[in-house]
């Protein structure tokens, strides 16, 4: 952090006192019912406050980021992130609106992986295909919650254990999940994990976005850079072919900014398959190290978003199987109506050898982190 940023934050937090909108008094962490699941678990819903007074609202039914309201060009907030009124809309009819995905985040062939000489099969619930964590993922769990509020900014602490067997995984899996929203508008997620036997971990938030405020219609005239030379092309169901391909003369070439609906249509074979874009791609650089990785922007409203992870690879998901769902507020959610950007470790990972690793072993913690920083142009 640069010293005068430091000064500045030191001069608001300490005095109270409100600086190019900072204000410490704003800070906050408030939680009220949410509801009960269908299993008679109670859900809470945490709403953080940053020191310019906008704020971001997570439920523990799967840790969901319910709204994130941010401002525009001309100051207006709106809510960015698609989801629901109700926790029972969560529950019975969500695409994975804004929640934590796994044990395994994306999808496995045909639901089965071998590990150490076994081999495991988890549900099948995508054609003929696991995604996100199978029927009951951590989306469908209420996690343990904890908060913390620093003069940097506000924290809301998830913690969950799945046994082991939950969804055919083998090892009993401890995880952490940190969401820290500070005063640059910026969305801070910590993922943690450990084990108690062999297993695979791949973990990513799943937030649909729409720049323009969360009924704002289609994302295609949103403006999309991606960091990354290659992604992995797909077969038919959606699972990678083990090919590292270059974006350079193809419609996922997003190294620099483009008009999502610019060839979203494109005479590809891929984006045939995906009926527009849902791959994986190879960010730049280091994994393991916090980079760029995305930066999305919204033209009319002004509104962008940066990406930074430590994570190999993003996932870019364009709503395309999303058809006039009704959301918050009455919103009626199009086709394409948001646009996904999950940072994850390759689909597939565990059947394919030359892809980044997702075995998790005992005495080892898994770490991710990534970030998205809202600003305006």
């Amino acid at each position: 952090m640069k010293a005068p940023l430091l000064a500045l934050l030191t001069t608001t937090l300490c005095g109270c006192a409100s600086v190019q909108g900072l204000d410490s008094a704003k800070m906050n962490i408030t939680e009220k019912p949410f509801g009960t699941t269908k299993g008679g678990q109670e859900v809470t819903l945490y709403t953080l406050t940053n020191a310019r007074g906008h704020d971001v609202s997570i439920s523990t039914l799967g840790g969901t980021i319910v709204s994130l309201m941010v401002p525009d060009r001309d100051g207006k907030l709106e809510d960015v992130v698609l989801g629901f009124d109700n926790l029972r809309d969560y529950e019975d009819r969500s695409p994975f609106f804004g929640c934590i995905t796994g044990r395994y985040a994306n999808r496995i062939a045909k639901g089965t992986f071998s590990l150490d000489g076994q081999t495991y099969q988890l549900a099948v619930n995508n054609g003929p295909n696991h995604l996100h964590g199978g029927l009951g993922g951590f989306d469908k769990k209420v996690w343990s919650a904890r908060q913390e509020k620093t003069k940097e900014a506000v924290r809301l602490i998830l913690s969950h254990t799945s046994a082991t067997g939950d969804e055919g995984y083998p090892g009993t899996l401890t995880c952490e999940v940190t969401y820290t929203w500070g005063h640059r508008d910026d969305l801070r997620i910590d993922y943690t994990g450990t084990t108690d036997a062999p297993t695979v971990l791949n973990l990513t938030n799943h937030s649909y976005f729409n720049l323009g405020g969360h009924g704002a219609g289609p994302i295609l005239n949103h403006v999309l850079k991606l960091e990354a030379d290659a992604m992995t092309p797909t077969d038919a169901t959606a699972i990678p072919t083990g090919e590292i391909r270059a974006v350079a003369g193809t419609p996922f070439d997003f190294r620099s900014p483009q008009a999502i609906g610019a060839r979203i249509d494109a005479d590809d074979q891929q984006t045939r398959w995906g009926l527009g874009y849902d791959h994986n791609f190879v960010v730049n650089g280091t994994p393991g190290r916090l980079r760029p990785c995305a930066e999305l922007s919204d033209p009319t409203s002004g509104r962008v978003m940066t990406v930074e992870t430590t994570e190999p690879g993003v996932q870019l998901y364009t709503a395309n199987f999303m058809n006039d769902l009704r959301g918050k507020g009455g919103a009626v959610y199009p086709k394409r109506g948001g646009v996904c950007l999950e940072t994850q470790h390759f689909p597939d990972s565990p059947n394919q050898p030359s892809f980044p690793s997702t075995v998790l072993r005992p005495g080892e913690t898994f770490r991710s982190t990534t970030t998205f920083t809202f600003g305006t142009r």
